[in-house]
């Protein structure tokens, strides 16, 4: 089996425990689930609605706080963003609304109907996203497509630990509708 990202060759191994295959690339070190263990829409949206994201939790509020912290130094002062995959909540669009960035959202799941097909962003956004993607480079490339000259795509996900054994206990895995798990590249 060939990387979704880079195209390079596999190698795969087995969680005995689970005995899922996953598919490891030499070139990227992306890793993926093998094919029949990808959630359905349906199934991914079951288990998110088990996720407690309450707009008025200060906790919620703070996890997206230390993301704006630590991307917008970097980003410098965009005037529009886009929140990809939001989920049920728009709390990070609306931290962002306050900060006079003109932003808007857009979840498969929540909020299909919300369009940024046609319009341009200097910054998009997407926390824990990524490892629900079941093609991921697909993604990156309409969300490129997306983004202004020099504008920025922001993607909070966990780096897989580099490692079979130690990936096997890592529980990031282990949620059913994570399938994708990306290494920080060599720049």
């Amino acid at each position: 089996m060939d990387c979704h990202i880079c195209s390079q060759k596999t190698k795969y191994f087995t969680d005995e425990t689970t005995s899922i295959v996953y598919y490891y690339c030499l070139g990227c070190e992306y890793i993926f689930k093998s094919l029949e263990n990808y959630s359905s829409i349906e199934k991914q949206k079951a288990r998110y609605d088990l996720h407690d994201n309450d707009e008025g939790s200060e906790s919620y509020k703070a996890y997206y706080q230390r993301f704006l912290d630590f991307v917008l130094p970097l980003v410098g002062s965009p005037e529009s963003a886009l929140d990809f995959g939001c989920g049920k909540s728009t709390l990070l669009v609306n931290m962002l609304n306050n900060m006079n960035i003109k932003s808007t959202y857009y979840d498969p799941l929540y909020h299909p109907n919300t369009t940024y097909d046609s319009k341009k962003y200097e910054l998009i956004v997407s926390t824990e996203v990524f490892e629900h993607l079941h093609r991921p480079d697909e993604v990156f490339v309409r969300l490129l497509s997306r983004l202004e000259q020099h504008g920025y795509l922001a993607i909070q996900t966990q780096f897989h630990p580099n490692n079979s054994d130690i990936f096997k206990r890592w529980y990031y895995h282990q949620d059913p509708t994570h399938i994708v798990f990306f290494q920080i590249p060599d720049i």
